[in-house]
């Protein structure tokens, strides 16, 4: 040990080798230890003099290189592997300390329980920019070694090792280092590749929650985590996506599309030609468009990656070079026979070229464009004309995404050169009917361009398109593009300006539309003019052409239904359908801007509603000196329509305002709050609806009172000195003072929408409602059927507007209906009346601003199928109750959501079956229709209809046949059951059933119907595919 020490020293002073070669010769002898060497290093191992410190490791690592192997045992090796990781964080001894690793990691001895320790230490303490050359090849051979030796230690460290090592390796350029480097990512690429691609099915009900796309996702991560795997990863995707299935093709393609642009511009020029190789079959020959679209996604990201590096040098055409210009110039050699089906894919490529670059962009459209111009002015190929267009048409819509390329928003469009040729032959196209719909595409797309068109331009496509659709309108049948025309209007005025259009279009459309209404024989003025109010509705949902359109239409409204002149009474009907289309037209607008939330529609609580109020308003108090359209039942309820289309969109202050002249108006005769247009209403006439001498056409017009009341806003209080009172007089009138249903379910909206929202204002109206309404006015059996049948209605509706707010009161409602159960001349209503108060409406919505509780349907199917239906069934003992019940129960679960009912359906089907036997159709058909429903979704295993297999088939095949079923509704219902019969029921179930299906359903392959043929044909089939 003494000699060693003096060795030791002696080396530290003179630093030569014979010191060395003298203690490796006592340890090969075995004279001293390795471990004895470390003792006589002790004092320079940890000493606070840096250069000391740093030639005693130096002296250890020389020793440990030197020794024999068979003396650096396992124990030994892990001494010194946690000795030297401990040096690594000490900027004097690191170098020693690389060397000491290098040796230990080669030895046979050396543990796979130190890989980790290493590489750790390695990521953690070793800065590879703050190192020379040779130390960093000592930190590259270290891991080189790990990974030839101890792989699937370092597999087992996961992504922590592939991070550490990339940050290890980054920015590495000596080619020393670069081979070794190399050599290891050549291993970690043979680590991750060998995974690609991914086929993992996640196995049912997982509870890790691991997708494939999870996997696809990762593992693409790791194949573009560093540059070093491209030119190992090319031929792997070429091979993968020449072999794959489509699904394997897609996830290449997306690997390669995400790995590339990491790979970097040089491996993407040399390989560019055999990727375009393989992604020029999966486009030109794509086994699925899915395919198709990711190859063509990853042709951009390889253009790309060639060629973005290059964009400044590129300023002129002649400067692209290399891959786009021959895969261009490829493609236009193809698109010289525009009718062949390979001109489809070719234009595809191309457009996939101008969302490269702006240099590919404007040189793809240098070389297309001329050529797709040229093809069209040929005389020789007119034939050609339409795909020639299709495939401009699509270049075009690509050129106008080129103008959005990500960070390339200021550039001006690529296709500024060539508008004039482009807006010729477009202009040109849409006047031929063979090539107007790909004309139309492409000036779509010129239009939407930002700055392409000047104005001059875009008045000059209205023009041409007005030509046209003004030929159209006078021909008996439509144009085919018609719709397409328009939607370019609709473009135009919504994308650019609708200034033309206002002023050039729908004059002619105004002017075209007849003042008076065309006569019964007419029959081409009145396809004229419907089709006409069709393209004014389609055309006019701008801010700026509605305003025009209710200007218009209005004004043609009060001519039609205040004529100048007696109209005779042979035009009196034509002028009323006339009006009643125009007034269609109108709500059906509304409502599309109402649904799209334009801001414009509340401002025509002034300048529309007046007009109308005041029409019908007038025409209500002339109705006695001569007959007037606007008093017509049909076109008072499309008024009604608009008024609460306009009422539901304005703000609760302004409806205010609104709600006090309108209720001045109906309840007090002021009309002048509401009423204002053309016709000047008498002061000598009264308006009084409610009166109980009102003429009918007065009491009509309570529809439009209603439907201004019922979307009021829910805190606004109705402006009445007791809503009671209010409520109790509404109610009797629309019982006792109403000649037809159009006013009787106007009185009855308004009571529910008011006791809806403003149930607290009226607190004895409920009370009273208990108490009296319902024992004298339904309860009572002496009173006429007909009256307990109307008060039973208005009960309902009632009823609803309680229960949707889940009121406290509901349920009382609810029950009283069961009390006449066992009444023959009411019980049926009052059981079809449970169904209706679960079911929705067009009254009592949310846009109406109704109070609308949350899962209110699905509490009261509970609260009726669990508890008040369910208790009474079993009470009931008549035959007639029995009845009720079921009737009840049908039109519920009809109306409920089917998770209300689905867990109960085991106790259920038996009671639907006895439906099925009730003599109503409608019954029959609510009630199959609930069991098609519980039907969606149901597999085969545990279905509770399973057992009533045999009785549901036989009452379905009683149902689906003419001879015993004579209405269309339930036979259709029947037979669509029947179809999915064998989809939800198990073989051994059905399969005695068979025969005699398949022979019964023969009957209904001759119904006289043809719907009801073709579910006879569906439902055969099914049976035949499932079970033969």
């Amino acid at each position: 040990m003494e000699s060693t020490a003096r060795i030791v020293q002696t080396w530290m002073a003179s630093g030569r080798q014979e010191e060395v070669d003298e203690i490796v010769s006592d340890i090969t002898n075995g004279s001293i230890a390795l471990l004895d060497v470390v003792k006589a290093l002790g004092e320079f191992l940890t000493s606070e003099e840096d250069q000391l410190r740093r030639k005693g490791v130096e002296l250890l690592s020389s020793v440990v290189a030197h020794s024999p192997v068979e003396k650096l045992n396992p124990r030994v090796v892990r001494v010194l592997t946690a000795f030297y990781c401990g040096k690594l964080d000490d900027t004097e001894t690191i170098i020693p300390a690389l060397q000491g690793l290098v040796t230990l990691t080669a030895l046979p001895t050396f543990a796979i329980s130190e890989v980790s320790a290493v590489i750790n230490a390695l990521f953690t303490h070793v800065h590879m920019k703050t190192l020379v050359q040779s130390v960093r090849f000592s930190v590259f051979s270290i891991i080189d070694t790990l990974m030839a030796r101890h792989r699937n230690a370092l597999k087992a460290m996961g992504s922590p090792f592939i991070t550490g090592y990339i940050a290890l390796a980054e920015g590495e350029k000596d080619p020393r280092n670069l081979l070794v480097a190399f050599a290891i990512a050549r291993a970690l690429f043979n680590i991750t590749f060998c995974y690609f691609p991914i086929t993992f099915r996640p196995p049912p009900n997982d509870p890790y929650g691991i997708t494939t796309d999870d996997l696809r996702l990762a593992l693409r991560g790791c194949l573009g985590a560093t540059p070093a795997f491209g030119f190992l990863a090319i031929p792997v995707f070429l091979e993968k996506l020449m072999a794959g299935s489509s699904t394997t093709k897609r996830d290449t393609l997306q690997a390669i599309a995400f790995c590339l642009p990491v790979y970097g511009t040089s491996l993407a020029r040399s390989s560019g030609r055999k990727l375009w190789s393989s992604l020029k079959l999966e486009i030109f020959q794509p086994v699925d468009p899915a395919t198709e679209e990711e190859a063509l996604r990853t042709t951009q990201v390889l253009i790309k990656t060639i060629y973005s590096s290059e964009e400044g040098a590129m300023e002129t055409n002649d400067d692209v070079q290399g891959l786009a210009r021959s895969a261009c110039e490829e493609c236009i050699q193809i698109l010289r026979e525009p009718e062949k089906s390979q001109a489809r894919p070719a234009i595809k490529v191309i457009c996939a070229f101008m969302k490269t670059t702006p240099s590919i962009s404007r040189y793809t459209l240098s070389q297309a464009v001329p050529h797709l111009i040229k093809l069209f002015l040929d005389p020789d190929e007119i034939s050609n004309r339409p795909p020639v267009l299709v495939l401009l048409g699509e270049l075009i819509t690509a050129a106008r995404g080129a103008v959005t390329v990500e960070g390339h928003e200021g550039d001006e469009s690529p296709l500024l050169p060539y508008k004039d040729e482009v807006l010729g032959a477009m202009t040109s196209g849409i006047k031929n009917p063979p090539t107007r719909r790909p004309a139309i595409v492409g000036l779509i797309a010129l239009v939407t361009t930002n700055s392409l068109l000047s104005d001059e331009e875009i008045g000059f496509i209205v023009h041409n398109v007005n030509e046209i659709l003004q030929a159209d309108y006078d021909r008996p049948e439509l144009d085919e593009a018609s719709d397409e025309l328009l939607d370019l209007l609709i473009t135009i005025s919504t994308s650019s300006s609708p200034r033309h259009v206002e002023e050039q279009t729908l004059p002619l459309l105004f002017s075209a539309l007849s003042d008076v209404a065309p006569e019964r024989e007419a029959n081409i003025e009145r396809n004229k003019s419907w089709r006409i109010l069709a393209a004014l509705e389609k055309l006019c949902l701008q801010s700026e052409l509605f305003e025009t359109f209710i200007i218009r239409l209005t004004t043609k409204l009060d001519l039609l239904g205040v004529p100048a002149g007696e109209r005779s009474p042979d035009a009196h009907e034509p002028a009323a359908a006339y009006a009643h289309a125009i007034l269609k037209t109108i709500s059906q607008t509304l409502s599309a801007k109402v649904n799209a939330g334009h801001p414009d529609v509340t401002k025509y609580v002034d300048r529309l509603l007046p007009r109308l109020y005041n029409l019908f308003i007038y025409s209500a108090l002339d109705s006695g000196e001569r007959e007037l359209i606007a008093t017509n039942p049909r076109l008072i309820a499309v008024a009604g329509e608009i008024i609460t289309l306009v009422v539901q969109s304005v703000p609760a202050q302004r409806q205010e305002v609104f709600s006090k002249a309108l209720f001045d108006a109906f309840l007090a005769g002021n009309v002048k709050g509401i009423a204002e247009g053309h016709q000047k209403i008498p002061a000598d006439r009264t308006f009084l609806p409610f009166n109980l001498d009102a003429p009918i056409a007065h009491k009509n017009l309570v529809t439009l009172f209603a439907a201004a009341v019922v979307p009021l806003h829910q805190e606004l209080a109705i402006p009445v000195a007791k809503p009671t009172d209010f409520l109790d007089m509404m109610l009797t009138w629309g019982l006792t003072n109403t000649d037809n249903n159009l006013q009787k379910d106007a009185a009855k909206h308004i009571v529910a929408a008011i006791l809806n929202k403003r149930v607290d204002d009226v607190p004895d109206f409920l009370e009273d409602k208990l108490a009296r309404f319902w024992p004298h006015e339904v309860g009572d059996p002496s009173r006429p059927v007909d009256q307990r049948k109307e008060a039973m209605k208005a009960w309902t509706w009632i009823s609803r507007a309680l229960v949707i707010r889940s009121h406290p009161l509901a349920m009382q409602f609810v029950d009283r209906l069961f009390d006449v159960f066992g009444d023959s001349s009411i019980n049926w209503d009052a059981a079809r009346a449970i169904g209706y108060i679960g079911a929705q409406d067009d009254v009592l919505t949310k846009k109406h601003h109704t109070v609308v509780k949350i899962l209110h349907a699905q509490k009261f199917s509970n609260a009726i199928l669990l508890g008040s239906l369910r208790v009474r069934r079993i009470q009931a003992v008549d035959p007639l109750t029995q009845t009720a019940h079921l009737v009840a129960m049908a039109s519920l679960i009809k109306s409920s959501p089917k998770a209300t009912y689905e867990p109960q359906m085991a106790s259920l089907v038996p009671l639907l079956l006895r439906g099925l036997d009730l003599p109503d159709p409608s019954i029959r058909a609510d009630v199959i229709d609930t069991l098609f429903a519980a039907a969606q979704g149901a597999s085969a295993d545990a279905n509770p209809i399973s057992e009533h297999a045999p009785a549901l088939i036989a009452c379905m095949l009683r149902n689906c046949t003419a001879r015993e079923m004579p209405t269309m509704r339930v036979r259709v219902a029947a037979l669509r059951y029947l179809a999915v019969l064998p989809s939800i029921v198990r073989y051994d179930k059905l399969h005695p059933q068979k025969a005699g299906v398949i022979r019964a359903l023969a009957e209904a392959l001759d119904d006289p119907k043809r719907a009801v043929r073709r579910e006879a044909v569906e439902a055969r089939t099914n049976w035949c595919v499932h079970y033969g």
